[in-house]
């Protein structure tokens, strides 16, 4: 009897071994092709955005600096740069659906590098060898650390995977370290809100600690709306769960505030700053929320969480070095035209206004002190002629006006 049964015994265990054996190297030769799938859509969508918006400034600047009466949409290269923009786009997005959450935020700072060889390459000015080293050291620098922080990223990124399902995003929703995580998330932006509206706090890091939280969840429903459509696409349909329109609602809505205080901090802050503090700021943020609803670093080792912690900190610290040697633009100082006002002579006689230099004058209006001006802009003086009268008893006027004629 027990030679008879363990051939069955052998025979029911032997599919469970091999599938066992065989499914976990396919699954994990899968996961880390799908990283670099993702990766790779990521990289090369920000760099396209990146060469999008530089295209859409040179249309702009080339049409602020000809006579030419065309709006900027009725450009060629400005329409090249608004179809660049939304492949670029498209790709950032698809990407979201292949690589994990952790993994792909970090990967922006693709387009800071690409943005500063860019501006690099077509600067405009006369510089030697040796000025250009210099004053684009930080540059070359921040550059290679943000590429090698893209390389740790990349290298040892998260490895979690799973279909995004209606089932597994609703499961992920309700999860206790997700529901904690939101309601800390917001209290604190309920509290930045509060001390931004009604205290004026208008500090570059409040307004960015706001975009950040708010890009934490827009991060979060792109993956969750970009993985039900590849799955639904794969023949396994998820658009006729309710959680899917969630996501997009929130997805939509979290961007479009998140695009607002982005435009107060651009009239508040130079873009420099902006950009290396708000990447620092929505990269963490944007991190933990992947952490917690998705549970990217879950079976993960101590190495590879380190290993991607460095490469976080060494990208942070390219993309603030790349920011850091920008040029800030210089204040455009308002001032009153004597010419625009309707009625006003010119007060000179050449026509030239009476405005101040703008490179000295430091107050709104104010005139400065030329000694060595022409007579023309002295004021004029009356002439006094003293006459002298036979009569003692008549007084006569200190002074007369000359009359001069026109021949005069």
């Amino acid at each position: 009897m027990e030679g008879g049964n363990s051939p069955n015994l052998q025979l029911q265990q032997l599919p469970l071994a091999t599938a066992a054996v065989s499914v976990q190297p396919h699954t994990d030769s899968f996961s880390y092709k799908e990283n670099l799938i993702g990766a790779l859509l990521a990289i090369f969508g920000h760099l396209v955005i990146s060469i999008a918006l530089n295209l859409q400034k040179y249309s702009h600047i080339r049409l602020a600096g000809s006579k030419d009466p065309r709006a900027y949409f009725k450009t060629k290269t400005w329409w090249c740069g608004l179809f660049l923009l939304v492949l670029g786009e498209l790709g950032v997005f698809s990407s979201y659906a292949f690589a994990p959450l952790s993994l792909i935020v970090p990967l922006s700072a693709v387009s800071v590098i690409a943005s500063a060889i860019i501006g690099i390459i077509f600067i405009k000015e006369k510089w030697k060898p040796k000025d250009f080293l210099r004053r684009y050291v930080l540059s070359f620098v921040g550059c290679g650390l943000a590429i090698i922080g893209t390389y740790l990223l990349i290298t040892f990124g998260p490895n979690s995977h799973e279909k995004m399902t209606g089932e597994n995003i609703t499961r992920h929703l309700v999860s206790w370290p997700f529901l904690l995580y939101m309601l800390v998330e917001i209290i604190i932006f309920c509290l930045l809100l509060y001390f931004y509206k009604e205290k004026n706090a208008n500090y570059i890091v409040v307004i960015l600690l706001l975009v950040a939280l708010l890009g934490s969840m827009t991060v979060v429903t792109v993956k969750a709306v970009a993985g039900m459509i590849v799955v639904s696409i794969q023949g396994n349909l998820q658009l006729d769960y309710p959680i899917f329109y969630i996501m997009l609602v929130c997805m939509i809505a979290t961007a479009i505030f998140q695009a607002t205080f982005l435009a107060q901090a651009s009239q508040l802050y130079d873009s420099s700053q902006i950009a290396s503090i708000g990447y620092i700021l929505s990269t963490t943020a944007a991190i933990t929320a992947g952490a917690t609803f998705y549970l990217d670093f879950t079976g993960e080792d101590v190495l590879h969480i380190c290993m991607f912690a460095l490469g976080c900190l060494i990208a942070f610290l390219g993309v603030f070095l790349i920011t850091r040697n920008r040029k800030k633009s210089v204040p455009f100082e308002p001032y009153i035209s004597m010419d625009a006002m309707p009625g006003m002579q010119n007060m000179h006689d050449k026509g030239i206004a009476v405005q101040p230099d703008l490179k000295t004058s430091f107050s709104y209006g104010a005139l400065e002190n030329n000694d060595n001006m022409p007579e023309i802009y002295t004021p004029a003086t009356l002439p006094i002629v003293q006459e002298q009268h036979g009569s003692k008893g008549v007084s006569a006027p200190p002074y007369r006006v000359l009359e001069h004629t026109k021949k005069e």
